[in-house]
């Protein structure tokens, strides 16, 4: 591969984890014991890493006392809670695939979920806010054959599982474990596909424990740190950069709420001293506008993670500055690859974290490619960015024909991702393959194009879509939110504002101010309901 060509492999002294999650914690235990494993602010209660592996043992042998064994999928349905964290660590324990159920799922998701992975004991919240989950859970039951145990936090089943596991022998513990292999599957989770239904990405001990712990590497992670983790933990986002990344180093999982709540993880922030934040770029912007914002002391902060969709760079600046985040990581990555592909670091400059999503991790590959040929391309040419080494998933759950559409022959998994990796391996990402708006045979990129207009004054957020046009093929459409007190901007202010500085073509023809965007439970924004939405609006034909 000549040095000209977009590849990219991440050599590190540091080798691979060879373990499982259980026995990984088994060796965070013996080294801290009585440092702060896990805290719920909410709940109001907290664990040392001793207490937490006695209370993960004791579920993961009331599991097995309920005939619950290696390879059983136990489902779980729960906004963030201690019970999340401790059901994912004791079906680790025991060899259980862990299925995670997106919170915002109703009735007719959860049944296809149920059934497609053929879930055996679902353990789930009553209620939450207005998601009725146990009047779900009964609806569908009926139609979900493989389903013999429903255990709802609190109620009597749960309370009692700790304490049957008590009365069993701790050595079936230390067999069960003894039997799994770090390649075994233990999670599943559904990707929020667009079209069709989501498909069950299946990953083992190796995929999320390697990629938790490199990720916590890079963020300088030791058993000092305390990392508040206001993202879904049902997401890899908060259940592998969250909290494998915490276990493996030492660190503490601080879980400021059960939803994202921006004045709830400021004050736990606060209250915890936490040394890291995680969030999505939206969930940044709405704690930096906070009206109290000054008022609390985020001091304690120097690093964190901003991944999900990509971060403007004024949000960027702003983190950095008025949060104390001098040492923001962003990270790139997919569910199918457990999630993380590419990271900046700690040395890098300013520049290169708001500008870009950083080099390949440790002990991965990743090529940027010709989507038509499937050549790698030059340095500074876009193509589709490819990933490949540990991280990769086993594949989608008993979907072959589907994995075989996005893991290539030579196990490269193909992200639909447009990138570009420039002469120092630092991969910038411009948009989807199937977001890119081609407009009048002009291939625009909406990143460039939001970006651009987070710069004006009085936008706090902008998300760009491509609407047909009959006589362009597709038009820019531009939806904002707007800054407490702005007034609404029009289209032909925003014609104004970009008019000598944004190529004409590149300029949205429509424009519409909204308070919120769609958005999926894990915060990112939903273009294909805003495609559908700009239809009604403009009276388009689709």
């Amino acid at each position: 591969m000549s040095a000209a060509s977009s590849y990219a492999s991440g050599a590190c002294e540091v080798p691979l984890l060879g373990d499982t999650i259980g026995e990984n914690l088994d060796r965070t235990v013996r080294r801290f014991p009585d440092r702060d494993a896990l805290v719920d602010v909410a709940a109001g209660r907290r664990w040392t890493y001793a207490e937490f592996a006695a209370d993960v043992d004791a579920l993961a042998l009331g599991l097995l006392d309920l005939g619950i064994a290696k390879g059983d999928r136990v489902g779980i349905w729960a906004p963030n809670r201690a019970e999340w964290t401790l059901v994912q660590y004791a079906t680790a324990r025991i060899g259980a695939v862990l299925v995670t159920v997106n919170p915002a799922y109703r009735s007719h998701e959860l049944e296809y979920v149920l059934r497609q992975s053929g879930i055996r004991l679902l353990a789930a919240a009553a209620r939450f806010k207005t998601s009725d989950y146990a009047a779900m859970i009964e609806e569908v039951h009926p139609r979900c054959p493989d389903l013999e145990f429903v255990v709802l936090f609190d109620g009597a089943l749960w309370a009692s599982l700790p304490e049957r596991g008590r009365r069993r022998d701790p050595a079936e513990l230390v067999r069960a474990q003894a039997a799994l292999s770090p390649d075994d599957a233990v999670n599943i989770q559904y990707t929020s596909g667009t079209t069709g239904f989501p498909k069950g990405a299946t990953l083992s001990h190796h995929n999320i424990l390697n990629n938790g712990f490199f990720v916590g590497e890079l963020c300088r992670y030791t058993e000092q740190d305390r990392v508040c983790i206001p993202v879904p933990l049902y997401h890899c986002f908060g259940m592998v950069m969250g909290n494998l990344a915490c276990t493996s180093h030492g660190a503490a999982m601080v879980i400021p709420a059960p939803s994202f709540d921006p004045v709830a993880t400021l004050r736990a922030v606060e209250s915890e001293r936490c040394t890291s934040l995680y969030g999505v770029p939206t969930m940044f912007i709405a704690e930096l506008a906070e009206p109290a914002f000054a008022t609390y002391d985020l001091s304690s902060l120097r690093t964190g993670i901003m991944a999900g969709s990509p971060c403007p760079v004024e949000v960027m600046r702003e983190v950095i500055e008025r949060m104390g985040m001098t040492e923001v990581s962003i990270c790139y990555g997919m569910t199918e690859t457990s999630p993380v592909s590419t990271q900046t670091r700690a040395g890098d400059s300013v520049e290169r974290r708001v500008s870009t999503v950083g080099r390949v991790g440790p002990h991965l590959e990743v090529k940027v490619v010709d989507p038509r040929t499937g050549r790698t391309v030059p340095r500074g040419e876009p193509g589709e960015l490819c990933t490949r080494g540990y991280s990769v998933m086993l594949g989608y759950w008993e979907e072959p024909e589907r994995t075989a559409e996005a893991v290539d022959g030579a196990r490269w998994m193909h992200t639909g991702d447009l990138a570009v990796m420039d002469d120092d391996g630092y991969v910038s990402i411009t948009g989807r393959i199937k977001d890119m708006v081609i407009r009048g045979g002009e291939n625009l990129y909406p990143r460039e194009i939001e970006e651009f207009l987070h710069t004006h004054p009085d936008v706090l957020d902008v998300q760009v879509i491509g609407v047909p046009d009959p006589t362009y093929g597709e038009e820019l459409m531009a939806w904002v939110r707007m800054r407490e007190g702005a007034e609404p901007l029009t289209a032909d202010a925003v014609r104004a504002y970009c008019a000598g500085r944004l190529a004409h073509f590149k300029i949205p023809r429509y424009v519409h101010v909204v308070e919120e965007f769609p958005m999926t439970v894990t915060g990112k924004v939903r273009k294909v309901e805003m495609r559908q939405e700009a239809l009604r609006l403009l009276e388009l034909p689709s």
